[in-house]
């Protein structure tokens, strides 16, 4: 994917953070398209359109962003998502994740770290798509499966739950089977704070 075919979509029901979150997306070299409900923002995200990311704002009118995260990551086509939240408290952020977010940024946020979770999102994202078709069809170890187009790992058969920097942390670990890493490396590939993988004793 290169940087001319970077696709993303705001959607943000308040008019100046809108045009701050595009104004410095076009200034990463990307086409941006901005919706401003949940119902428009919605039918956009699933129009078919092939976008490299959606920046979504947690509360928005008519539709809210959790409902539009959780249709975007039901459907058979992989967008990774950029929450926007206003809410603080820890249990929304990780509602926020566990409901499909890739990541997330608080309101007031600060410019520096948006464009830089941004790049790191579309940094992972167009590794993967670097990838030749074949690689990227499906991983397979012993009882455990990943179909890196759909974003699903199995275990038995059994669809394991899995947040997205889990999954993708699982496709490295797969991806690099006969090497030993270090926990730091592990928290820098995974590009934030530690997943349930890391957390576990």
């Amino acid at each position: 994917m290169s940087t001319n075919s970077r696709r993303v979509l705001v959607i943000e029901d308040e008019p100046d953070i809108a045009r701050l979150v595009a104004l410095h997306l076009e200034d990463l070299g990307c086409e941006v398209d901005t919706s401003h409900d949940g119902r428009s923002g919605l039918a956009r995200a699933l129009d078919g359109t092939a976008w490299s990311l959606l920046v979504l704002d947690l509360r928005l009118p008519e539709v809210d962003g959790l409902e539009i995260c959780r249709r975007v990551r039901s459907s058979a086509t992989y967008t990774p998502i950029l929450m926007l939240t206003a809410r603080a408290s820890e249990l929304d952020r990780v509602l926020g994740l566990e409901t499909g977010a890739d990541d997330y940024v608080t309101k007031p946020f600060s410019v520096v770290e948006f464009t830089a979770r941004v790049k790191a999102i579309l940094r992972r994202v167009e590794q993967l798509a670097r990838k030749s078709p074949v690689q990227l069809r499906s991983l397979r170890a012993g009882d455990l499966e990943i179909d890196l187009d759909r974003r699903i790992a199995k275990r038995e058969g059994q669809v394991l739950d899995l947040t997205a920097k889990e999954f993708d942390l699982l496709v490295y670990l797969m991806q690099h089977s006969s090497r030993v890493f270090t926990r730091a490396h592990l928290l820098d590939q995974g590009g934030g704070p530690p997943t349930t993988l890391l957390s576990t004793p």
